[in-house]
Order: C-alpha cells, then structure tokens, then sequence
C-alpha cells in the first residue's frame, strides 16, 4: 500500500514538473513571438535574463575568459533579437533555437581566435624570412636549415608550408589548388606550424 501511494506520488511529482518544463517553454516561445511581431523590449530583456546566465556558463567552458563568454551572450542575444522572426514555433522548442544561435556563434568565434593564433605563430616563427642586413653566407644557412627542417614534416603539411612562405601563396589560393576547404588549409598549417617550431628550439 504505502508503495503504491509512494510511486503514485512520484508520478503526481514527475507530471508537475513535466508540466512546468512545458510552461516554460511555451513562454520563452512567447517571449520570441512578441520580439518577432512587435519588437517587444520587455519580452527580449526577460530572454535575455533567463538566457545571459546559461549563454556565460558555455562560454567560460569554452574559452575559460570572461570576457570572451560575454562577448558570447551579447552577440548571441543580439542575433535573437534581429532574427526573432525566422523562429517558428512549429517546428522546434525557442530555446533550441536560441542554443542554435549561440553555437553556431562560439564556432565562429574558435575560428577567429584559431586564426589569431596562427598569425601570432607564424610571425613569431618567420622572422627569418624578413631578416635585414645579413650576409649571404648566413642567409644561405637559414634556408638551408628551413628546408632540412620541411623535409621531416608530413606530406600534407609539407605541401602547405612551401605553397604559403616559399611560394608566397594565399591560404585562399591553396585550398582553390587543392580543391580542399581553408579550414582543412589552416589546420595543416598549424600543426606544420607547431612541428617547425618544436624542431628548431630543439635545434
């Protein structure tokens, strides 16, 4: 007896909360609706107050900078609000969109600081093909040892570190030649990169 009252007071519990988790998606789907029809400022600043807090907790894991987290719920609200009226209420939950919006702008926000990254490497690593004032002799041995250094990496880095600073090639132009996507491009670069650097600091 007692165990039935018990698991008919876990269902009772279960639906309530089931409800309530429907509740609450109907009015974030509200909220959206009247940002979409009116441009309501009200409905966005409660999206924005249930949202802020969830957005900055996935942006600290992914870029483990405060700034950079709010840099993420910023932007992402901002695109809610100019995109509200794409959202249809038929075909998907409004914070599966909203979660939507918010990845699709971290990614970009990776490729950017990954692209960053590789500039600062690539700076920090070349210096010697911008060297001023030096002898032939000197300049002679460098290349030499860029080249030594080349022939240990991969094929496929290989192939996009002599298109980009021997060739004097785009990334752009690279992906074009190869029929390969850019981001294929940049990260053959980087880990070409990273072996280059490893190799002459152990040098």
């Amino acid at each position: 007896m007692l165990k039935r009252i018990a698991n008919s007071t876990g269902n009772i519990l279960m639906n309530q909360q089931i409800d309530l988790l429907d509740e609450e998606q109907q009015q974030i789907n509200d909220w959206l609706t009247l940002v979409a029809r009116q441009q309501d400022q009200h409905a966005f600043s409660q999206l924005f107050k249930f949202f802020a807090p969830r957005i900055r907790s996935h942006g600290l894991k992914k870029f483990t900078n405060e700034a950079q987290a709010m840099e993420l719920v910023q932007e992402t609200m901002m695109l809610v609000w100019r995109k509200a009226t794409q959202f249809n209420a038929t075909k998907g939950k409004g914070s599966t969109w909203i979660y939507t919006i918010m990845r699709n702008y971290s990614f970009d926000m990776l490729r950017k600081i990954l692209s960053n990254k590789e500039d600062l490497m690539s700076e920090d690593l070349w210096p010697m093909l911008d060297v001023e004032e030096e002898t032939e002799d000197e300049d002679h041995l460098q290349t030499r040892h860029l080249f030594l250094y080349m022939d240990n990496l991969p094929d496929l880095q290989k192939q996009v570190i002599q298109g980009i600073y021997v060739d004097d090639k785009t990334q752009q132009e690279l992906s074009d030649e190869l029929s390969v996507p850019i981001g294929t491009i940049k990260s053959r670069l980087r880990l070409a990169l990273v072996k280059l650097r490893d190799m002459m600091e152990e040098k």
